[in-house]
């Protein structure tokens, strides 16, 4: 933080030739001084310096000949900001008024010169401490994950300060997405009152929300999903596995694959149905689809080190197992397969269609039978 306000310094020095230009104003901030005498400039604005300062920071500048060089001296107001900007990750300064966190005793009141000082300030804030981000298309923000700080101190900094600005202007959520090299970030975050949203191989997504109302933030996704299939030959025999790590209910079982490593050259017909169960695994839901599969060949290669065998069995012989009698979820599940077999049934196949909402392609999934589906004639 210092090393950017004397850079702000450091800039404003090298125009002291233009400074000069503006003698004479009673309101001075900063002091140029060279071999061609002082010069003194007046708020709101360094000449030609896009950072409005305000008119209790001042900075000493010294110069030789054509050089100006800053002391890195400044006065009691600027002390306090940096104090306060120092101490920003220890506090949650985005609930304090904009002047605690700028080290202004008087901040103008809004409407008129005052509104549009106030306005200078949150500029200069956002173009040199505020996190790089993009806004969303529901009031929020999403923080550059490329473009984070490198160290945790400046991190600290910008991101109490983000906070301040964010909220100032308005925004809701704020999403904080830390890539793996970025990890001792999270505590800090946390600090800040951040919360855990999701997390990848590669990063840490944390969200903060601004208001003080109900969070409508999204929560992280509440499902996994799984899918089996019904793959079935010419013979009427059934694609069946055996598991190499199960529960001892499945010794011996032979069951339909569902997404282990299999390689068996398929068609796809249709989704036959699907099964939704709740707080499955780690308190998600699971989804779970059958599908209906035709081989196109009948060679079968596996993975070892996951399934112990894989063969074609005669569709009558695996629906009479026990384990397919002694439950009725999958008791049922082979009977729709069985209707779909007979053409009783249609399941739901897919078809392309465009929505207006966001112009791309997607797939939609229903079972109205269509004349030109041969697959299907259940009226």
């Amino acid at each position: 933080m210092e090393t950017g306000l004397l850079d702000i310094a450091a800039v404003a020095a090298s125009l002291c030739p233009a400074a000069g230009r503006r003698a004479g104003s009673t309101a001075s901030f900063l002091s140029c001084s060279s071999s061609r005498g002082t010069w003194i400039v007046s708020p709101p604005f360094v000449p030609d310096c896009s950072l409005p300062l305000s008119p209790r920071i001042r900075f000493t500048v010294s110069a030789a000949r054509s050089d100006c060089r800053v002391s890195a001296s400044y006065s009691h107001p600027i002390s306090r900001m940096l104090s306060g900007v120092r101490s920003a990750a220890r506090k949650k300064l985005f609930r304090a008024d904009t002047a605690d966190l700028l080290g202004v005793d008087n901040w103008p009141e809004t409407g008129g010169a005052g509104q549009h000082q106030q306005q200078h300030w949150w500029t200069a804030l956002e173009h040199n401490f505020v996190l790089e981000a993009t806004d969303d298309e529901y009031g929020g923000v999403v923080v550059d994950a490329d473009r984070l700080p490198v160290d945790k101190a400046a991190f600290a900094r910008r991101l109490a300060a983000s906070l301040s600005y964010w909220k100032s202007v308005g925004k809701k959520g704020v999403w904080l997405k830390l890539p793996v090299d970025r990890a001792e970030f999270v505590p800090l975050a946390v600090k800040e009152g951040f919360k855990y949203h999701h997390a990848e191989e590669s990063y840490l997504m944390l969200t903060y929300w601004i208001p003080d109302e109900p969070n409508m933030l999204p929560a992280n996704a509440s499902h996994q999903v799984g899918v089996g299939g019904f793959v079935i030959n010419d013979q009427m025999e059934v694609l069946v596995v055996q598991e190499k790590y199960c529960g001892s209910s499945l010794d011996g079982v032979w069951k339909l694959p569902t997404g282990f490593i299999l390689a068996v050259d398929t068609e796809f017909v249709d989704v036959v149905a699907f099964r939704h169960a709740h707080n499955v695994a780690f308190q998600k839901s699971d989804l779970f689809f059958i599908c209906m599969l035709r081989p196109v060949s009948s060679q079968i290669k596996i993975d070892e080190t996951e399934i112990q065998a894989a063969k074609w069995m005669p569709l009558e012989e695996f629906v009479k197992q026990p384990f397919i009698q002694e439950d009725h979820m999958f008791q049922k599940i082979m009977d729709i397969c069985i209707q779909r077999l007979r053409k009783c049934y249609c399941g739901l196949t897919p078809h392309h269609v465009v929505s207006r909402f966001d112009d791309r392609t997607s797939t939609l999934y229903y079972n109205v039978a269509e004349p030109e589906d041969v697959n299907c004639s259940a009226a």
